[in-house]
């Protein structure tokens, strides 16, 4: 391990003192529970619908969080907060000066501060957006894994290095990515990594089971972490020590989670009956007991480890490694609250009574329930020590990095040639190169490197592991086309078959410059109907507005001999819906090297400016790029130079062939069915006064050209008028459209609505089977023979017949 990143990870701050640390954290128990008080019980509302907010699983967290955040974290360490400890979050941020009143008080309203923490739409410092569930926690170990990428380099020797941290709801770990993670975690050696789970045995409709977190435990070991229980508090750990703590112990131990949770919500009174009906009257024990109140017994048998801020420091403390490491706190679902240990409590809230009776005891007075330091006696001594904390001392920690320039990208067309084989060829030519931008491809996918064409890339720009292995087929002179070489300068992660994993990974490297301060251009490829295996990863990475480019191929009905198990349907219709995703489906290689380097550059833009008029899309704040490509090698047009083709193939379509001003008919096809669209044209042509040849590229950027033209215009820009709009006035009203994709036919059908055209969409609603191109194509009727029947079916004039 590098020396630096010893005095990084163990170098740290004097050590709060517990008084300290009890003050902070008693002032965010009430600020994130008035906060959600607020909203759900004095702020007006439009509508009778809960607003909700998590008090009891923010409670259970603050403890955990004052001592990360005040004593453990540093500003190069990144977290990942549970969803329902927002609030939390939230009033750190508030007391350190870093989100307004006005957010705080319209929580989970509009413009207000979020429900989960977001990277893009919460103003303060958010890591990484949370929300759905076991993503935020697997997208730690992804960072650290992309951390180890960037520093590996000579490039990124300087960036700074530090621990990725979740922190994990009990429950989260149903979840079954958690699992998946853990195994790529290992296989490239993780660390730097903290998952600290807040183990209150309590989820949404009840009480975690028996035992469970035991196995938990078995498998954490298993991948090699570290496992560090934090079951008891100093309370409990003193009262141990005494006389009779052993029995105690014992009786804590034994008790089930049901009863522990019951116990705790029904208070001393009942603590104290319970403890000396099981206990009996043994001396020793019953003497500990009767020394301490009701109160003070509650307030012993609540100190469990997770809910003693001073043995979380501690905890935290005393950690001086780098390796991967599972922090199990015990604590109470709703701890310190009135709704302490109610089954009930995930979704409940305290009542205007109990949160009167509460703001009492929490020693708050009338019109300061906002204030940050109130009930605070030593105001200057507290904003000192805040003003010193490690975590916050350097501000925000959202980097940049500068721009890398696009190379000219190009590829020869002068042979019959799949989008696919066109994809492998373009990143060969670039790893050939000495070009910035080749410097910064990482290169992944979930065992189908060879398959999606990524091989020559890897053979020469090498898979990346933090110590070098060697390849056994090299070594031996065994022949292979897979030359894999592991190396620290490796630009190729290979990932287990997990797609959740890859587009994990792809969000944690998209994230590379706001995270590191240093720029990747993050490139994965998977077979294009597994995209919907990992669809709720690729939507939290698109949340947080990572930046990447994902590759979907084979694709389609297409992919014939594989079956319906391997051909999509609906993944063109995923990439009109994924916001921050612009989905594209070339058909021709020259079209990809066109969009390829724009998708270059789109992925490193930042601006904020309106939209661009000629085409309404807001493409100066970039994002991210999906490509539905295919192994169908068909003929290629030849070189094209002209800038309606150039222009038309970014922002989504342009004329193959340009209709006359008496056009009966337009097809519009996207992808692979190209040669087909081009051969029904030509019989249509035979029979019709003329035919028009749409050739589309992204039905997404058409789509979201015309929505956005359209709300322009009723917004009372009456000039606003998008592509696809401009592309189609130009046909008489009587033309006709035949839509044809290798897909849901949605994804086109609506083109007939733009000037008002009858049309008919032609693509595949229904699993497919095995066979060839041709018999898929007849059966789902999305051959030149189906659209001239199309065509002759919907205009006048004689028979038509394909060729």
């Amino acid at each position: 391990m590098p020396t630096s990143l010893t005095m990084t990870l163990t170098s740290a701050a004097p050590t709060p003192s517990p008084e300290m640390l009890k003050t902070i954290e008693q002032r965010l128990l009430w600020l994130s529970h008035w906060m959600i008080h607020n909203a759900n019980h004095l702020r007006a509302k439009e509508d009778g619908i809960k607003t909700g907010g998590h008090q009891a699983s923010s409670a259970s967290m603050v403890s955990i969080m004052t001592a990360l955040y005040f004593s453990a974290l540093r500003p190069e360490d990144r977290v990942a907060v549970k969803p329902h400890a927002s609030p939390i979050f939230h009033a750190i941020q508030y007391m350190m000066g870093n989100q307004t009143r006005e957010k705080m008080e319209n929580f989970r309203g509009f413009g207000g501060v979020q429900s989960y923490p977001s990277r893009t739409k919460d103003i303060d410092d958010v890591d990484f957006s949370t929300g759905s569930v076991g993503l935020g926690v697997a997208i730690t170990s992804f960072a650290s894994m992309v951390q180890d990428y960037i520093t590996a380099k000579s490039w990124g020797a300087d960036a700074p290095q530090g621990r990725m941290v979740a922190l994990v709801g009990d429950a989260e770990l149903d979840e079954g990515n958690v699992y998946e993670c853990l195994q790529e975690g290992w296989k490239n050696d993780l660390r730097n990594t903290w998952w600290i789970i807040d183990y209150n045995r309590q989820s949404l409709d009840g009480i975690v089971r028996e035992g469970l977190f035991q196995r938990i435990e078995k498998i954490f070991d298993a991948f090699g972490w570290d496992v560090v229980k934090v079951k008891y508090g100093a309370l409990q750990r003193a009262a141990f020590e005494e006389p009779g703590g052993d029995k105690l112990r014992q009786w804590i131990d034994d008790c089930p989670n049901q009863t522990y949770s019951a116990l705790t919500f029904m208070g001393g009174a009942v603590w104290r009956q319970n403890l000396m009906e099981d206990l009996g009257d043994q001396g020793d024990v019953t003497a500990l007991i009767e020394r301490r109140s009701n109160a003070d017994l509650a307030a012993l048998m609540e100190n469990l480890g997770g809910n003693c801020v001073t043995t979380m420091a501690e905890t935290f403390a005393a950690i001086d490694h780098d390796r991967p490491v599972c922090f199990l706190a015990y604590t109470v679902k709703g701890w310190g609250t009135p709704i302490a240990g109610h089954k009930d409590n995930h979704g409940g809230l305290m009542n205007k009574t109990q949160m009167a009776e509460w703001q009492r005891y929490m020693g708050v007075a009338e019109g300061e329930e906002w204030e940050p330091f109130a009930t605070v006696e030593n105001v200057a001594a507290l904003q000192g020590f805040l003003d010193q904390a490690p975590f916050f001392a350097k501000g925000a920690r959202r980097y940049q990095d500068a721009r890398l320039p696009v190379p000219t990208v190009e590829v020869k067309t002068d042979r019959e040639m799949s989008t696919q084989m066109g994809f492998g060829k373009i990143l060969d030519d670039l790893s050939k190169g000495d070009s910035d931008l080749a410097t910064r491809i990482v290169t992944m996918s979930p065992d189908v490197t060879g398959t999606t064409n990524l091989g020559p890339w890897v053979n020469r720009r090498k898979l990346f592991a933090r110590t070098a292995q060697a390849d056994a087929f090299i070594e031996h002179k065994i022949p292979s086309t897979a030359k894999w070489e592991f190396t620290p300068d490796g630009q190729h992660i290979e990932l287990g078959i997990a797609e959740m994993n890859l587009f994990l990974l792809l969000g944690a490297a998209g994230l590379s410059q706001s995270l590191f301060g240093k720029r990747l251009i993050p490139i994965g490829t998977v077979y294009d109907p597994f995209v919907a295996r990992g669809l709720d990863a690729l939507n939290y990475a698109c949340y947080q507005d990572a930046r990447f480019m994902i590759v979907g191929t084979p694709s389609g009905v297409t992919l014939a001999p594989e079956g319906g198990a391997h051909q999509s349907i609906g993944s063109p219709l995923i990439g009109m819906s994924q916001d921050g995703l612009a989905a594209f489906e070339p058909a021709f290689v020259d079209e990809l090297a066109v969009i390829m380097e724009w998708a270059f550059d789109y992925l490193q833009r930042d601006g904020e400016g309106d939209p661009d008029e000629r085409t309404w899309l807001r493409d100066e704040t970039g994002g991210s790029v999906y490509l539905r490509l295919t192994t169908n090698p068909i003929e290629q047009p030849g070189k094209r130079v002209d800038d309606d083709f150039r222009q038309g193939a970014i922002d989504g379509a342009y004329w193959l062939k340009k209709p006359g001003p008496n056009c009966d008919v337009v097809i519009a096809y996207q992808g692979a069915v190209a040669p087909e669209a081009i051969k029904a044209a030509a019989a249509i042509g035979e029979g019709r006064r003329d035919v028009g040849v749409l050739a589309v590229t992204s039905a997404d950027r058409l789509n979201a050209g015309w929505t956005a033209a359209q709300r322009a215009r009723a917004r009372g820009l009456p000039q606003a008028q998008s592509h696809i709009e401009t592309l189609l006035a130009q046909l008489p009203s009587h033309c006709k459209l035949i839509t044809v994709i290798d897909g849901h036919p949605a994804t086109l059908s609506w083109l007939g609505s733009v000037q008002g055209h009858q049309s008919i969409p032609l693509g595949v609603e229904h699993f497919g089977q095995t066979g060839t191109i041709g018999d898929l194509y007849r059966h789902f009727g999305i051959d030149a023979q189906a659209i001239t029947a199309a065509a002759d079916g919907l205009t006048a004039g004689r028979r038509l017949k394909v060729v």
